[in-house]
């Protein structure tokens, strides 16, 4: 179950940051056309690496800032009720995601209602990603200090190059076809469970390539654990910018080596992505805590306050969309076409349409925040 809460501390550039990751979040996965897509709004195709890239580990990056709020309290209660709060947020938010692609529970065969095979839905996902992440990160956390949680990260990055390396293709080890942590999937899982976007089953947010992902919101914890200490002032700011700036240089290195890619989430492209939300939060913590300009945040608080109660409804209102017939149409088709692209052109009118459907979602949360309604999953 969900339930109420009520957030008693906060930090505005954390919050600015969470916000600004759940808007671009929905942003990029509601254009009025996947077939008209501004390039930065896209995946890259395989290997590189544009804005979007940068979203879902952004994503995890926040949730390791939640973290480091709310561990210290949670190590309190000892290892039983610690670990049992943690498993039951791991499979409540996995389920979640299961059931998201599971919905709408049916689909339409020769014109007449049946129930979607449960057991040829997609296993994997987003949430299911994030909730394991956040199991792991957790377990590291309890049992390793600063110092161990930052060697954890670094071997958990080297590990899965090594197996990645070792047991992909000998020609093409980070191929779409030879890359390891697909094949992995495909020895554990049906192929009907596995994402089929790329043209052959392959999971983006599959098993092995969860392993780096957890890194992700290591970082986070430990950003937020360094501002909790330090403070949100421009030393903070010129810290997290030097460090930004090793972590992107280290990262473009490694490229050449083990390629940048989302797909198979590699270590380079964890060092990149890691780099760049310091990079913004540098500059977050100079606009907000040290120039003291606050007055355009809210928008972006409005989201950071309750992220993947946002993100949840943005999927069903977004898939109820598609369901509701509109003549030959759904609604969704017939909302894009006659309030967007019929004045606009292709490109223009997909991109409105996906800001438009942000900024329903930004109403939803505003409502929220107004009647103080906090929902932590």
């Amino acid at each position: 179950m969900t339930k109420t809460v009520r957030i008693n501390e906060r930090n505005l550039p954390l919050d600015v940051l969470r916000g600004l990751t759940v808007a671009l979040m929905i942003t990029v996965n509601n254009p009025g056309s996947w077939n008209a897509i501004y390039p930065p709004l896209a995946h890259s195709e395989w290997h590189g690496f544009t804005l979007t890239d940068l979203v879902f580990p952004t994503f995890l990056f926040v949730v390791g800032n939640a973290i480091s709020f709310t561990l210290p309290k949670a190590m309190k209660d000892g290892p039983l009720v610690f670990f049992k709060k943690i498993v039951k947020r791991t499979f409540l938010i996995f389920a979640i995601g299961f059931l998201l692609n599971y919905f709408p529970f049916y689909q339409m065969e020769n014109g007449s209602f049946a129930l979607t095979n449960i057991f040829n839905v997609r296993l994997w996902g987003v949430l299911q990603r994030i909730a394991m992440c956040y199991f792991f990160a957790n377990l590291i956390l309890y049992y390793a200090n600063m110092f161990w949680t930052i060697v954890a990260g670094i071997l958990l990055l080297l590990f899965y190059w090594g197996i990645s390396y070792y047991f992909g293709d000998p020609v093409s080890p980070y191929s779409l076809e030879g890359n390891a942590s697909g094949k992995l999937d495909l020895i554990l899982f049906n192929t009907k469970n596995l994402y089929q976007g790329f043209g052959i089953p392959f999971e983006p947010e599959g098993l092995l390539s969860t392993l780096p992902a957890v890194v992700n919101v290591l970082a986070g914890y430990l950003t937020g654990y360094y501002i909790n200490k330090r403070g949100s002032g421009s030393d903070t700011a010129l810290r997290l910018y030097l460090m930004a700036i090793g972590l992107l240089i280290v990262s473009n290195f490694w490229d050449i080596y083990f390629p940048i890619n989302k797909p198979i989430w590699s270590s380079s492209y964890v060092l990149l992505t890691v780099g760049w939300d310091l990079l913004i939060l540098a500059i977050l913590i100079l606009v907000i805590d040290v120039w003291r300009l606050k007055k355009w945040t809210y928008f972006f608080v409005v989201f950071g306050k309750n992220p993947l109660f946002i993100y949840i409804i943005s999927w069903i209102i977004s898939d109820v969309l598609s369901l509701i017939p509109i003549g030959e149409k759904s609604l969704r088709s017939t909302l894009y076409h006659t309030g967007y692209l019929s004045w606009m052109g292709e490109k223009n009118a997909s991109f409105a349409f996906a800001l438009s459907f942000m900024l329903l979602m930004w109403l939803i949360g505003l409502v929220m925040d107004r009647k103080k309604v906090y929902v932590r999953v």
